[in-house]
C-alpha cells in the first residue's frame, strides 16, 4: 500500500520577511508591518509578545525598539508567485491555502525525487535561493497534520513526523494546536481540564459533542485521533469570498463602523464580479473588546454579485448586532458571501447603464484602469481602511 507523504510549505512572517529581505537594514530587527493595526510582525518583534492584529500602539508598547514600516501588497504578491512556482516545479499536486502556504502531495516521487524529507529539504533551498525567503515545511500523511508539523517546526525549520508515531507526536501537544479551537473553545475545554489533544482524545465523542455542539464536537474528536481523509486539491475553487478590518481599540462611532462595513462589501462585491461569482448567503463576523467573537448570517432568496444587496443584507445583520457592539466594543469586522455558484455567473453589461448591476460593472472598469483608490465611497474619505491583502485566484 502506497504511503500518503503530504507537506505543508508555510513562510516565515511572511509580509516581515520580505521587508528584511529587500532592506538589509532590517535584518535581525524587530519589525512590524501596518498601518494603524499590525499587519505583520518579524520573529523578533514576536518574541516580545507582538501579535497580529495588535494595534500600533500596543505593538510601540511591547517592543519599542520595533522597526514600523507600510506594507507593500505588490511586493507581497510577486514573492508569493515566485513561491509557487517553486512549489509547482516540486510537485504538481499544489494546493494553495493562501498567498503564504500550500498543501503538496509528494506521494509516489520516492524513485523521481527522493524522500519526502529530501524533497522538503529541497523545496526550504530553493525558497530561499530562488526568492530569498524562509519557510517552514511539515510532512505527515495527512493534512491536518502537516500543518501542525510546520507550525511546531517555526521558523525556519523542517518537521516530519514518521509513519506510524502519528498520536505520540499529536498527542501531547496543547488543545489549540487542533483546528478550530480558538479562544472560546479552548476555554470552555480547559474548564473541564481538557488540555493537550491527547485529554480530547480520551474522553470520547459522545462528551465532546455534550460539551461543544454536535458539528465541533465530531470535528475535533477525529481531529485528536488524526482522522482526516481530505486529499490535496488541485485547481480547487473558494467557498467564499471575504474581507475584514482591524479597527484597533479605539472606541468608534456607529457611522464609523458602518462606513468599514461599506467599503468592505465594496471589495468583496468586485472580486465575486471578477471571478464570475455570485453568493447566496452573508456573513458577518465581529471581534469584541473582550476577545469574544459574533457571526451573523442571512441567505437570500437568489444568488447575486451585486453591491447593493450584498450591502442591505451586510447592513441589516450589523444593526441587529448594533447592541453588542455599543456594550462591549469592536476590534474586528468582517463580511463574507458564500453558497457561491460554482459555474459561474452572467456578468451584467456595462452598457446597462440604469441598472445596479451596470454601474457596479462601471465602477469596477474605473478601478481596473485609474486604481482602487480613485474613486471611493465618500463616507470613508480620510478613514484609513487597512490595505487589499493579496489573495489566491478566486
Amino acid at each position: 500500500m502506497l504511503c500518503v507523504s503530504i507537506l505543508h510549505a508555510d513562510l516565515d512572517a511572511f509580509y516581515a520577511s520580505v521587508e528584511q529581505r529587500d532592506d538589509p537594514g532590517l535584518r535581525g530587527r524587530p519589525v512590524l508591518v501596518g498601518m494603524g493595526v499590525v499587519l505583520a510582525a518579524s520573529y523578533e518583534a514576536k518574541a516580545c509578545g507582538v501579535r497580529t492584529p495588535m494595534g500600533l500602539t500596543q505593538a510601540r508598547a511591547l517592543c519599542p525598539r520595533a522597526v514600523v514600516v507600510p506594507p507593500r501588497m505588490r511586493a507581497y504578491s510577486a514573492a508569493s508567485k515566485a513561491v509557487f512556482e517553486v512549489f509547482r516545479d516540486t510537485t504538481p499536486l499544489v494546493e494553495g491555502i493562501s498567498i503564504d502556504e500550500a498543501f503538496l502531495d509528494v506521494t509516489g516521487l520516492r524513485k523521481i525525487r527522493g524522500s519526502p524529507r529530501e524533497i522538503a529539504a529541497r523545496l526550504r533551498a530553493e525558497v530561499r535561493e530562488r526568492v530569498g525567503l524562509p519557510i517552514t515545511v511539515g510532512i505527515a500523511g495527512t493534512k491536518f497534520l502537516a500543518k501542525v508539523a510546520s507550525a511546531v517546526g517555526k521558523p525556519d525549520g523542517l518537521l516530519e513526523v514518521p509513519a506510524g508515531a502519528e498520536l505520540d507526536f499529536l498527542h501531547p501537544l496543547p488543545v489549540e494546536r487542533l483546528w478550530g479551537v480558538g479562544p472560546v473553545t479552548s476555554a470552555k475545554l480547559r474548564e473541564h481540564r481538557i488540555n493537550t489533544v491527547g485529554h480530547v482524545a480520551r474522553i470520547g465523542e459522545a462528551a465532546l459533542v455534550t460539551m461543544l455542539g454536535a458539528h465541533a464536537g465530531r470535528h475535533l474528536h477525529a481531529l485528536a485521533h488524526n482522522h482526516d481523509p481530505r486529499r490535496v486539491r488541485v485547481g480547487h475553487r473558494r467557498g467564499s469570498i471575504g474581507s475584514q478590518c482591524a479597527l484597533g481599540r479605539r472606541p468608534r462611532p456607529f457611522a464609523e463602523i458602518d462606513a468599514t462595513l461599506a467599503a468592505l462589501v465594496d471589495r468583496v462585491t468586485r472580486r465575486m464580479r471578477g471571478a464570475n461569482r455570485a453568493g447566496r448567503t452573508v456573513t458577518l463576523r465581529l471581534r469584541f473588546d473582550d476577545f469574544g467573537r459574533a457571526t451573523r448570517s442571512r441567505s437570500l432568496l437568489k444568488a447575486t454579485m451585486q453591491t447593493r444587496a450584498v450591502l442591505d443584507t451586510a447592513r441589516s445583520l450589523l444593526s441587529e448586532a448594533r447592541p453588542l457592539i455599543e456594550t462591549r466594543g469592536l476590534t474586528l469586522v468582517g463580511v463574507a458571501v458564500s453558497n457561491l455558484d460554482t459555474d459561474g455567473a452572467i456578468q451584467p453589461s456595462l452598457f446597462d447603464e440604469l441598472s445596479d448591476d451596470g454601474l457596479d460593472v462601471a465602477m469596477d472598469a474605473v478601478r481596473d484602469r485609474f486604481g482602487s483608490n480613485l474613486l471611493t465611497r465618500a463616507a470613508t474619505l480620510g478613514r484609513d481602511l487597512n490595505p487589499s491583502v493579496p489573495i489566491l485566484p478566486d
